[in-house]
């Protein structure tokens, strides 16, 4: 992996059909960690996390990056190491395909799928698949990631163990992450920032004590927590 930069937007207006989400917007995703975003919905979160990704009109584009959605979005018809590979497939380079395909058996194998490689996404749980789409977006090997409420719809043990995991395989990339949930923020994020308004601005930085995943028990985790909340709920 090439060393992650920083990423300094800057002056940035992003429109979502007719609608400016943000303008002149500026701050900075500091490189190699994780930046937390919440915000209430509609505020334009998913918005912003698309415009970085290069998939809305805007000034102030950012570089290519990996993008990990919401849904697994596993496509039904490929085994789960060809969906490792599919970025790889889509851009039609057999040599770099042929190159991935080592890098795709030992991502799967460290989200816990290596004995299900050659399987079909309707045969994983629900847990499973969100590891397949994991491996599939660090398969892409870029410095940067975007990663939009990943573990929305896992039940709760489950998510506490990719948060885990993801923190592991993330470290040392310049990730953005997108989540509703105040506690998976302080958990994962080096800083934790709150978008609110319309066009939204986007909060100062709160930094977490303590190294990533954080013990979601950790009383001072949970007061931060509160703080969270009561930000969210007086939000506009």
């Amino acid at each position: 992996m090439v060393a992650s930069p920083s990423l300094s937007v800057r002056d940035a207006r992003i429109v979502f059909g007719d609608r400016v989400v943000a303008g002149g917007l500026t701050f900075d995703f500091p490189g190699g960690r994780t930046t937390c975003l919440l915000g209430r919905s509609g505020v334009g979160k998913t918005s912003l996390l698309r415009w970085l990704a290069g998939l809305l009109p805007g000034s102030g584009r950012m570089q290519p990056t990996a993008y990990m959605a919401q849904r697994d979005l596993l496509l039904p018809w490929l085994d789960i190491l060809d969906n490792v590979l599919l970025g790889y497939r889509l851009r039609g380079d057999a040599a770099a395909l042929k190159a991935a395909a080592p890098r795709a058996r030992t991502l799967l194998a460290e989200v816990g799928l290596g004995d299900r490689a050659g399987d079909r996404p309707e045969t994983l749980s629900a847990g499973m698949r969100q590891r397949a789409a994991l491996a599939r977006t660090l398969c892409e090997d870029r410095p940067t990631v975007l990663m939009d409420e990943p573990f929305a719809h896992l039940d709760a043990v489950t998510r506490l163990e990719l948060q885990d995991l993801a923190t592991r395989l993330l470290a040392g990339r310049t990730v953005v992450l997108v989540t509703h949930d105040p506690l998976e923020a302080l958990r994962m994020g080096h800083q934790v920032r709150v978008l609110s308004g319309s066009p939204f601005a986007v909060g100062p930085a709160i930094e977490p004590p303590g190294a990533v995943p954080r013990d979601p028990t950790d009383p001072v985790l949970l007061g931060l927590q509160g703080r969270l909340i009561a930000e969210l709920r007086s939000a506009p």
